[in-house]
């Protein structure tokens, strides 16, 4: 497996100096804080007694240092962070955390609405007046309010709930989940932009602010363009396969080698694409002239090029295509994509210590990502972290006795 090392990095990051606490679990929170990680934030993870949920999503898994074992899912979105383990249901507890948020720049959470109120720590309630310069983003299905305010959220759900479902699938059939969690992820990404607008905007005011993400507005606005076309037009999108609901030829085609995606954008690349194709005279066939003329006539596009296709090889034409402009790529499974010469160049497969995993497609010229340690072992930096903000060696062994602090992830009974 091609991969980037970590000492090839050569900067303190974009982000150096900032302080975030990472109170969030699972997929959302902790794909946008590894973001602001991976390009130099402080991320200090959080994690309740039993840890981080995921740790134990597998398999498949990987044995750490000490002995414990975490899943690939946990592995693939916590690299760069510190690791405390705190029970923040108890009193003491919350103490620690709000010792851990002075100086904090940003504090990312997902829990349940309501829950961080009534411990207290709201942030009108408690954090606005206690640390006015945080930014305090929480990530939650729907929000506080609507008639599902205050309700929990997850990917596939809000997949089915926003209508991302409905659009996704075979032509006739019912609505598909898409396999990989894009509702979380784009929560994760959309999270990620509002930190920096927030960090932004308090260079200019000198204040925090409180930012609420939630799952189910970040899946609506990934319904473009089917939301757009619906409300312009009043009709109901519906699953396409690999279609496209406004453009064609925009598919996928069995060639003698396997399988190509065609994206043709424009007429141009129509013409060159039907000329390479050895089909030159569908260039000037009137029901193909134009994309409008394509869309209205899709099926017999489709039924005049799909022998082309089949005798062509897909490697090869896949790069006359795109050499000459015309959008197109073989369809590869998941373990080829990232062993590719060119995921390679791009550093999009990463070492971080003793774990693999899909580096950032955020490229600077100067404050490159650095790759600076791996998925943190539940716990592993509570006391030195403690230390950091003066707790004593006596006052960190009353709250490892106390249940507070946690070395070692809590077993629930079955």
């Amino acid at each position: 497996m091609p991969t980037h090392r970590s000492s090839d990095a050569a900067s303190a990051g974009a982000l150096a100096g900032l302080k975030v606490i990472d109170l969030s679990r699972v997929l959302g929170g902790p794909y946008c804080t590894m973001i602001l990680a991976d390009h130099g934030a402080d991320v200090i993870k959080v994690e309740p007694p039993q840890g981080d949920e995921t740790r134990q999503w597998g398999p498949p898994f990987a044995t750490r240092p000490d002995g414990s074992r975490d899943a690939s899912y946990f592995l693939g979105v916590n690299r760069n962070k510190r690791s405390i383990a705190l029970d923040i249901s108890l009193p003491q507890g919350r103490e620690v955390l709000l010792r851990l948020l002075e100086g904090a720049d940003v504090l990312v959470e997902n829990f349940k609405t309501g829950t961080m109120e009534k411990w207290g720590l709201g942030y009108s309630q408690t954090l606005a007046a206690r640390f006015p310069r945080l930014v305090h983003c929480r990530v939650s299905g729907f929000g506080a309010d609507g008639p599902l305010g205050g309700l929990p959220g997850y990917d596939a759900i809000v997949q089915a709930m926003s209508g991302l479902m409905s659009i996704n699938g075979e032509v006739g059939g019912g609505g598909l989940r898409l396999a990989t969690p894009i509702v979380d992820l784009a929560t994760g990404l959309y999270s990620a932009i509002a930190v920096l607008m927030a960090l932004q905007e308090r260079a200019r005011s000198g204040r925090g602010q409180f930012i609420d993400m939630t799952l189910y507005d970040c899946a609506t606005a990934l319904l473009h363009p089917q939301a757009a076309n619906y409300l312009l037009n009043g009709a109901r999108p519906v699953p396409l396969g690999n279609a496209h609901p406004n453009v064609a030829p925009y598919d996928k085609w069995t060639t003698r080698t396997g399988e190509l995606f065609i994206a043709v954008g424009n007429d141009r690349q129509f013409r060159d694409l039907v000329q390479i194709l050895g089909e030159p005279q569908l260039a000037t066939d009137p029901r193909f002239c134009s994309n409008a003329d394509r869309m209205a006539h899709r099926s017999a596009l489709r039924e005049a090029l799909t022998g082309a296709f089949a005798q062509s090889d897909g490697d090869q034409l896949a790069q006359r295509l795109l050499r000459a402009g015309v959008p197109a790529g073989v369809v590869v499974p998941i373990d080829a994509a990232l062993a590719s010469e060119q995921a390679r160049v791009r550093a999009m497969v990463v070492q971080t210590g003793d774990v693999q995993s899909v580096g950032t497609p955020i490229k600077f010229s100067r404050a490159r990502a650095q790759m600076r340690c791996p998925p943190p072992v539940f716990a592993a930096d509570g006391e030195a972290l403690l230390r950091d903000i003066g707790f004593s060696k006596k006052q960190i062994e009353e709250l490892a006795r106390a249940g507070v602090l946690l070395r070692g992830p809590l077993v629930r009974p079955s």
